[in-house]
């Protein structure tokens, strides 16, 4: 059964998407710890980070890099997060967090977003890549 990622990749679910390429995916987070928290995926459904092989795993990096990058020029912070916990759903996800105070990498402290307000900052993110 595909999860919710697959689902978003394949179009069957709606997201703010940022960046894509023939591996990776990249869109908004939609319950997000700060605006313009964006996950990076790879395309093939796999549960866990370290079960990556080696070219899987560093393409994620760089292609988490790149957005993170654009992030960090789009949306005003100290710093951008990173962080893999991958409890919350079964297909290896990056979490790129635009940090300003050390809360917003809890995943306790959410911030609520109008649909006016994702599509800008996705927008504004694409623009940086």
């Amino acid at each position: 059964m595909a999860t919710i990622f697959t689902k978003i990749i394949n179009g069957e679910i709606p997201c703010y998407k940022v960046a894509e390429d023939d591996n990776y995916f990249a869109f908004l987070d939609i319950n997000p710890n700060a605006k313009g928290h964006t996950l990076c995926i790879p395309k093939k459904e796999t549960d866990k980070l370290f079960d990556l092989d080696e070219k899987a795993y560093t393409g994620l990096m760089a292609f988490s890099r790149t957005v993170a990058l654009a992030l960090e020029k789009a949306v005003p912070c100290k710093r951008v997060g990173v962080a893999v916990v991958g409890l919350e759903v079964p297909h290896v996800h990056v979490h790129l967090i635009p940090l300003n105070e050390m809360k917003e990498m809890t995943f306790q402290h959410k911030v609520s977003l109008e649909q006016e307000e994702f599509e800008a900052i996705a927008s504004k993110i694409r623009e940086q890549l």
